[in-house]
Parts: structure tokens; C-alpha cells; sequence
């Protein structure tokens, strides 16, 4: 059996830019072996031990921040203007893990009682296998890396094709940090067949998958035939509603800004809004002076706003969520703006784009579009938007625009997704659970139950010796 070739293209140029040889069967046999005999050592690792070498890491990976900002740009094409951000983010979720992790993982007493001894033990489950997401993917693994190995876990991490040498830097960090051999391992693959081989085998205790709905159902299939638990953070199609009382142009801008960055390509970025009639008309003009602001083009121009989306496909898939809206009756409001019709040639480049005359007939409306669109849809009332935010099969994050923050927070417990902003959108914060509901995936991450699907609980029960 040949060994895979993984050839990562540039969105920017649709050039050959990094090279990397998938896994070997024999290495592919070997992986979940080492991380097996790599955490029946690290298990035993005191939690304060486990704790300086996170720190140790957070801190090299800090450090790296401008070299690693560079690479995010050339392999995923964010403007290099925010691409730094995201290191930046990432060692702020970890340090937060690292505050509340003392008290997540001490044990819990039962009931006090003579002559009794009673109390529940976080134990760690083993080998954990991540498989996650071109996106975002300092943010994404560090979700899931960091109360791993904090529990006491050993690790193996499969990237994106599109950004494979994210792993290569994390292992060296953490090899530099003080963490034992194969604690964390990796591996390269492009091959459905060969993550299904690894999710099959009975040595890895906990799946962790970021990325689409489809690659979530086949991980989930692959892992049906025996008892592992898996965690699936899938797609969305993140719902805003505008209400009549808002400042209209602070939050045109805002809803701009959670749209489009990084080119629309996040799960938790709004991909429909829903305008009150009173101000609709209103607030399409200021959607419209916003965009007339920003400028599309070469991601390494620390000007660009909007660089490529990921691919070719990806961007045949968002011009045809364009296509088929205007087909049905939508209009493209977009303003003229010279960025959106000259971008760099050879690239992926979609221009950001104001669709109004929308409605749920449309795919734009109902499926993920995962680019730089903003499909803007007249409502009557609360209740109807609430009824249409409701209406799609994912439910990862939604957002209530409003200075009446009382009834944002009401309408809010109407709303079938894991989070529910308030005059903020496209912000997972690290003490909130993030989590999907519908489509959107299943389990935990950030917060105090981030850690949960990293232990497994083990009861003592421990009377005194009768004399």
C-alpha cells in the first residue's frame, strides 16, 4: 500500500505550498500502541506537574505568535491583520482551563458519615484522538488539547490537509515544555479509510471532531460498532434578529464584522438576518456604507479585511447559495466598492454580499453557506423571527440585537441553539459552554464541562475495618 501524498494549496494563489507524506499501515498500527503506553506513564503525573507543563507550553506558543500568524495567512488566507489574534486568543482559553482546573478535577465528597468513607474520582479516559478543522485551528485544539492532557490524557492530533503543520509546531512546544514522549503524537491524512481504522480501534477512548456534518455522522458511523464516546462540533447556520430599538449603524457594523470575518468561514459566524420592517430599509443602507468600507484582496496587506475562502469548491458552493437566491427573487444589494470587483486574480476571492428579498426557500436561508454572504430578511415581530431563527436544522449560536437587554435575554430562551448572545455574536467564551445543539454537533467544550468527556468517574466507597 502506497504512502498518501498531502499537497496543501494556497487559497490565494491556488499554488503547492506545503507537501507532507500521509501515514504508513505500520505507523498507522503503531500510533494508538505508544499512546497507550505514553499515558499509563502520564497518568500518573501529579496535576501540578501536568499544570506547569501547559503553562510552560502557552508560553513558547505565545512566543511563536507572529511566526505562526504568517503561516495561518499563507495556509488558510485570513488577513494578516487578525491572523495574530488568533494565537493570542488561544493561550488565553488555555490559561483559563489551567485557573479552573484545580477545583473541575478534585475529587467530590459524599455525604459525611461515621465510620464511612465515600467520594468520586476524575480519572482520565486514555488515548484521545482529535481530529479537527482548517478554520480556526490554534483555537479548535487547544478545546479539546488542553483539558486532555490537563486530566491526564495522552493525545494524538489529525489536522486539516489544509494546515498540517499546526500539529508539527504544537508537539515541538510541548516536547520543548517538558511533556513525556508521545504524550501527544499526530499524524497526517487525507484518507477517510485511514481515520476510520484509527476511530475503529479499541485503544483510543474518546473521539473529538471538529468540521463538517457530513465528516461528524461518517466519524460517529465508523465508532458505532463499539462503546466510545464521541464529540462532534459540526456546522451552523448562525440566526441574527435586529429589533426595532438598536442603534442602527453600531449594529450594521457589528453584524458586518460577524459575517464576513475571516471570510464568513466560521460555524459560529451569522450566516441570515432578520430586520424588523421598522428599520429595515435603514439598516440595509448602513450595511451598505459599512461594506463600501472594506476591502477584499491579498490576505498579506495589513489593509484587507477579507482575503480567499478555502478553496475552489468552497467558492463555487457560495456563489451557487448566491445564484439560486437570486434565481428565487433575492437582490443583490452589495454596494460598489472597487476592492470587491478587482481582487487578486489567481485566488479563491468571493466579495462580501448583501442579499435582500430573501426568504426560507433559499438555500442561503437553510444551508450552510460557509463564505462572505449576508442574506437580510424583513420580519413583523419578535415572534416571527424567533419562529424562523428556529426553523433550520443546526442550532450552534444565535444572536438578539437590542437595547431592551431584559426582553433579549427572553427572547433568548426561545431560541434553539447552545448560545444565545445578546448585542454580541461570533464569541465562544471560555468560562460558557460551548456546545451544538440540532445538527450542530453533541458534547462539550470551554467551561467547567469542557472537562467532562475527559474523565471517566470512579466511586470509593471505603467503610472503616469493623473491630
Amino acid at each position: 500500500m502506497s504512502v498518501e501524498t498531502i499537497n496543501t494549496i494556497s487559497p490565494t494563489t491556488n499554488k503547492s505550498i506545503v507537501v507532507r507524506n500521509g501515514i504508513s499501515p505500520s505507523e498507522l498500527g503503531l500510533l494508538p500502541t505508544l499512546a497507550t503506553e505514553a499515558f499509563e506513564k502520564y497518568k500518573t503525573t501529579k496535576l501540578a506537574e501536568r499544570k506547569e507543563i501547559v503553562r510552560k507550553a502557552l508560553k513558547l506558543l505565545s512566543d511563536k505568535q507572529d511566526e505562526l500568524a504568517k503561516e495561518l495567512t499563507e495556509q488558510m488566507g485570513r488577513p494578516i491583520a487578525y491572523t495574530a489574534k488568533e494565537i493570542t486568543t488561544a493561550c488565553k482559553r488555555g490559561e483559563y482551563l489551567l485557573k479552573i482546573c484545580d477545583e473541575v478535577l478534585k475529587d467530590t465528597y459524599g455525604e459525611a458519615e461515621r465510620g464511612f468513607k465515600r467520594f468520586i474520582r476524575k480519572a482520565p479516559v486514555g488515548p484521545v484522538l482529535v481530529l479537527f478543522a482548517w478554520n480556526y485551528p490554534y483555537l479548535i485544539l487547544v478545546n479539546s488539547l488542553i483539558p486532555a492532557l490537563l486530566a491526564g490524557n495522552s493525545v494524538i492530533l489529525k489536522p486539516s490537509p489544509q494546515t498540517p503543520t499546526i500539529v508539527e509546531h504544537i508537539s515541538e512546544i510541548f516536547l520543548a515544555a517538558g511533556l513525556p514522549q508521545n504524550v501527544i503524537q499526530f499524524f497526517h491524512c487525507g484518507s477517510p479509510l485511514i481515520i476510520e481504522a484509527v476511530v475503529r480501534d479499541p485503544k483510543i477512548a474518546l473521539v473529538c471532531f471538529t468540521g463538517s456534518v457530513a465528516g461528524g455522522l461518517a466519524v460517529q458511523k465508523a465508532a458505532a460498532d463499539r462503546v466510545v464516546n464521541v464529540g462532534l462540533e459540526l456546522g451552523g447556520k448562525d440566526p441574527a434578529y435586529i429589533r426595532p430599538d438598536v442603534d442602527v449603524a453600531w449594529a450594521a457594523e457589528e453584524i458586518v464584522d460577524g459575517a464576513v470575518f475571516n471570510s464568513g468561514q466560521s460555524c459560529c459566524s451569522i450566516e441570515r438576518v432578520y430586520v424588523h420592517e421598522q428599520i429595515h430599509d435603514l439598516f440595509v443602507e448602513k450595511i451598505q456604507a459599512v461594506l463600501k468600507s472594506y476591502k477584499l484582496g491579498d490576505p498579506f496587506n495589513p489593509e484587507t479585511h477579507v482575503g480567499p475562502v478555502i478553496s475552489k469548491r468552497s467558492k463555487a458552493a457560495i456563489e451557487d447559495h448566491i445564484k439560486d437566491a437570486l434565481e428565487k427573487g433575492a437582490k443583490d444589494a452589495t454596494p460598489q466598492n472597487i476592492s470587491f470587483e478587482s481582487p487578486p486574480p489567481d485566488g479563491n476571492f468571493v466579495k462580501p454580499t448583501l442579499l435582500i428579498n430573501v426568504d426560507h426557500s433559499m438555500a442561503v436561508m437553510t444551508e450552510e453557506t460557509f463564505g462572505p454572504v449576508i442574506p437580510v430578511m424583513k420580519v413583523k415581530s419578535d415572534e416571527e423571527a424567533i419562529q424562523l431563527m428556529n426553523d433550520s436544522e443546526f442550532g450552534l449560536t444565535a444572536s438578539i440585537w437590542t437595547k431592551d437587554t431584559d426582553r433579549g435575554a427572553v427572547l433568548a430562551e426561545n431560541v434553539d441553539a447552545g448560545t444565545v448572545f445578546v448585542n454580541r455574536c461570533d464569541f465562544p467564551s471560555p468560562d460558557l459552554a460551548w456546545t451544538g445543539w440540532k445538527n450542530s454537533g453533541k458534547g462539550v467544550t470551554l467551561s467547567r464541562f469542557g472537562f467532562e468527556q475527559f474523565v471517566k468517574l470512579k466511586s470509593f466507597h471505603v467503610k472503616n475495618y469493623p473491630k
